[in-house]
């Protein structure tokens, strides 16, 4: 299990594309604005440093609020696939 260390609080934060893309959703779908609320949790101290070293992100409220807002933004790609099970005519020849 990874444990924190004092190099992990001292690696620069760099933002990813990743990261800039989805809260860059997340504000223009405007889940960013408003008045902030709090939450509170007791979370696994290695969980936490592992999202941070990961992420790249050092603040506790920036890493809850990227976090949440992947959640918010996830794609429900494979859910739709297999919904649409059957309703592909049998015919249809699907070979190049």
């Amino acid at each position: 299990m990874l444990k924190p260390t004092p190099d992990m609080l001292d690696t620069p934060v760099q933002p990813s594309l990743r990261r800039r893309v989805v809260m860059d959703t997340a504000r223009q779908l405007g889940l960013l604005g408003g008045e902030n609320s709090r939450i509170g949790g007791r979370i696994r101290r290695d969980l936490v440093a592992a999202a941070k070293k990961k992420s790249g992100i050092s603040s506790d409220t920036e890493l809850l609020e990227y976090a949440l807002a992947k959640v918010a933004l996830e794609d429900d790609f494979g859910t739709k696939l297999v919904r649409r099970k059957g309703r592909i005519a049998q015919d249809i020849d699907l070979e190049l």
